[in-house]
């Protein structure tokens, strides 16, 4: 008997990724996502994902699979605090079912980024060297090495960064050194290295990267 209770828990433990990766294999429905689009994210995000205020992110054009796992990374698992805490995402995300956040996740990457610009001349420089060379006295690595040289970023793994608000790069790469963002240990890791005047000078050189 514990043998057979040992096998049907080793199948359905099978089954499980075996599940979830057939919902995300499923083909999204764009109609559907544009009017979810439409009603819940259009006031932060627009309609297309071009957000009009730095305070929230450009969207259009970003990775289905990256915008997925934030959506479901915003909510409460079982009670336990989201790994990426936000009181207004997390509202908007627990009224979305996962075929929900695969559609509107697929409208939004199928939009046209309308990339922002870099502003600040004087830390191009500075912007510049930790992109694309890091910073080899506190170890932390190139940005291009996992989000590329022109910041397109690689489906599901690395989102796209180009053409991001300086703000909000630089907002978000704060919440990871001071642990208020805990959904990717790696980044964390990074932010932690970096200074204030680091991290502003490479989020703008991100808002130029094309």
């Amino acid at each position: 008997m514990r043998l057979l209770a040992a096998a049907a828990v080793g199948m359905a433990a099978s089954i499980v990724p075996v599940v979830a990766m057939a919902q995300d294999n499923a083909k999204p429905d764009l109609a559907a996502g544009q009017e979810i689009a439409a009603t819940v994210c259009v006031a932060c995000h627009g309609t297309d994902g071009n957000s009009p205020t730095s305070a929230n992110p450009l969207i259009a054009g970003q990775h289905a699979g990256y915008l997925a796992k934030q959506l479901r990374d915003f909510k409460s698992v079982d009670g336990a605090d989201p790994t990426r805490p936000s009181a207004l995402m997390a509202g908007f995300a627990s009224m979305l079912s996962d075929e929900d956040i695969r559609n509107v996740s697929a409208y939004f990457a199928s939009q046209a980024l309308k990339p922002v610009t870099a502003s600040e001349k004087e830390l191009v420089e500075l912007g510049q060297q930790i992109y694309r060379g890091g910073i080899a006295a506190k170890g932390v690595p190139a940005c291009a090495a996992c989000h590329g040289p022109t910041g397109a970023g690689i489906p599901v793994q690395y989102p796209r960064l180009n053409g991001q608000y300086a703000e909000y790069t630089a907002a978000e790469l704060t919440k990871f050194r001071q642990g208020e963002r805990n959904n990717n240990i790696e980044m964390t890791a990074i932010a932690e290295r970096m200074s204030d005047a680091e991290i502003r000078a490479v989020s703008d050189y991100i808002a130029g990267l094309r």
